[in-house]
């Protein structure tokens, strides 16, 4: 009975997260429709108005759509089950993503920082109030995608890199409003690019601040917060442990964190008794579930003569 009660459970918390995991794919779609919504009405705005600017906030409201599509199309593969190509399963894909997506932003910011510099150098006119409203438009549908995303961008660096992206244009379609205006009440041409410039320097500043995470599961580095001394030092205090190596720490993906280390085991003890309380102690303290752990005693020697790591 107790074994079907666990199934139940487990059943009833896989259907949950799996319904939470839909309505997370809807609303990212339904970011992806508005975005794509909106970059066909700033092309035509662009058009009618004769704003290349315009047109070319559309192609970065382009890139919103994109990096949407990547986001929505990276869940959906990161939720694949492990295989024999991928034993630790799919979900570093959204960290792949992440990585694209911010790649994609710096190149935006260097871009607008190069056009800022060339129209300081060649002024081009703002071309009347539908430049400005259109701004408006956008500024609205970027904070409506941006609260589409935004809960789902505390727990996914792949969703937050998408995230960023809007919260960019939201921030280019406020500083596009103030510099039309600007241009319209006193013909001050020079705040266009000044504000460019900002923009740029603003995507920049965001896309530095949060790219260091990607990278730094993507280079198996140890997750945040948790120091390989430490959790050695725990490792030794437990009976029957006299010396640790070999530790190694990293991330397999955002929630998931991986151990392995060899346990020098006191002669005599029960290595797997040893094994499973520090596994325990592991789990317990550190919350590392992930845990590898070859115990050799001293006599024995290091299981495959300890090679430098």
């Amino acid at each position: 009975m107790p074994h079907d009660h666990s199934h139940h459970r487990h059943s009833h918390d896989h259907g949950h997260s799996q319904l939470s995991a839909d309505a997370g794919d809807r609303k990212v779609a339904a970011a992806v429709a508005v975005n794509l919504l909106l970059t066909v009405a700033q092309i035509a705005g662009g058009v009618v108005s004769g704003s290349v600017a315009l047109i070319a906030d559309a192609v970065h409201n382009l890139s919103d759509a994109v990096s949407l599509i990547i986001a929505f199309a990276a869940r959906r593969v990161a939720r694949r089950p492990a295989d024999d190509a991928m034993t630790f399963g799919y979900a570093r894909i959204e960290v792949v993503a992440a990585l694209i997506n911010y790649t994609t932003l710096i190149m935006i910011s260097l871009w607008l920082g190069y056009e800022a510099v060339m129209r300081m150098l060649d002024p081009q006119p703002v071309l009347g109030w539908i430049v400005v409203i259109l701004a408006g438009v956008a500024l609205v549908i970027d904070v409506a995608t941006a609260a589409l995303t935004w809960r789902l961008s505390k727990d996914s660096v792949n969703i937050r890199a998408a995230f960023l992206h809007n919260l960019a244009d939201a921030g280019s379609s406020v500083a596009v409003m103030i510099g039309g205006t600007l241009i319209l009440l006193y013909d001050w041409w020079l705040v266009d690019p000044i504000i460019t410039l900002g923009i740029s320097a603003y995507i920049l500043w965001h896309v530095l601040s949060d790219i260091a995470p990607v990278l730094r599961i993507l280079m198996l580095g140890a997750p945040p917060g948790l120091l390989q001394a430490e959790i050695a030092a725990a490792i030794a205090a437990e009976d029957g442990v006299e010396e640790v190596h070999h530790l190694h720490l990293w991330q397999i993906d955002e929630r998931r964190t991986s151990v392995e280390a060899h346990l020098v085991v006191a002669e005599g003890r029960d290595f797997a008794e040893v094994v499973a309380r520090v596994k325990a102690m592991l789990r317990a303290k550190f919350g590392l579930a992930h845990a590898t752990l070859e115990a050799e005693t001293r006599l024995s020697g290091c299981a495959g003569g300890c090679a430098p790591a």
